[in-house]
């Protein structure tokens, strides 16, 4: 079930991407939106209410204004965002302000915001490579470091926050993700050299498994398992989203140092 899932996402993402990229664009607002939600609702465990309105709005309208109109959008639509958040928690009361907004500026600033740069990173001609690249080293690392640490698995890395978690199988994740991110780079950009997509591959290994072990944290802050149950084999769709979040700024940054694209 679990592969058939993820097999499903990975066609939808290469026909979007590959026909009509503002479809990608919108399966990729439809998905944020869907993990807010789900992070909302969690944070709800804990009593903690973030104004809902102000963080959806933001989080449609951002990739989009980014997509359309480049990175001085972001920063004014992300400011917008928290600045409405603020406004409109305050028709409630002083009782929890700073805890419910706190929650909103982090859910502004994990997704709203990764949201806007994963728009920037398929603006231009060639953004339907670079978006392959970005999710396909995302990916690399987690089928890599799962095969890794399932045969090899025997030193715990992180064992309070996520035990499955093993430096066997952050190896197998670097291994995995320099390889097909200097395949790929190589391969897909004009201009792309191996060992560019090798540093995107070995930046991409440490924020994606930086970015698991963040949502693992929240989710055991929260005293949570799954963030949600959407996806069967997966949970819920903050615990695919949690790697690639986390790897969207790096791997755009360095596609823009290494094959710019102006």
């Amino acid at each position: 079930m679990a592969i058939g899932v993820g097999v499903g996402l990975g066609a939808l993402v290469l026909v979007s991407l590959y026909t009509v990229k503002e479809i990608f664009l919108g399966v990729m607002v439809l998905f944020l939106f869907l993990g807010m939600r789900e992070l909302t609702e969690a944070f709800k465990s804990r009593d903690i209410r973030v104004p809902f309105i102000p963080v959806a709005t933001g989080m449609v309208a951002t990739p989009v204004v980014a997509y359309i109109w480049g990175s001085t959008a972001v920063v004014a639509a992300v400011s917008l965002t928290v600045l409405a958040l603020l406004i409109t928690r305050m028709t409630e009361g002083s009782d929890g302000y700073v805890r419910d907004v706190s929650a909103g500026a982090l859910t502004t600033g994990w997704l709203v915001l990764m949201g806007g740069i994963v728009a920037l990173l398929m603006a231009p001609d060639d953004g339907d490579h670079r978006i392959v690249i970005f999710i396909a080293t995302t990916v690399a690392s987690d089928i890599g470091g799962y095969f890794a640490g399932s045969f090899l698995g025997r030193h715990k890395m992180a064992p309070t926050i996520s035990p499955k978690k093993t430096w066997e199988g952050f190896t197998g994740s670097a291994l995995t993700c320099m390889i097909v991110g200097g395949w790929l780079v190589w391969w897909l950009l004009d201009g792309g050299q191996i060992w560019h997509g090798v540093v995107i591959g070995l930046a991409a290994v440490v924020t994606a498994t930086v970015g698991d072990l963040i949502e693992s944290m929240v989710k055991r802050d929260l005293g949570i398992k799954d963030m949600g149950t959407l996806l069967p084999g997966h949970g819920g769709v903050m615990d695919r989203l949690d790697s690639l979040v986390a790897t969207a700024p790096v791997v755009w940054l360095l596609l823009e140092l290494f094959v710019p694209t102006a």
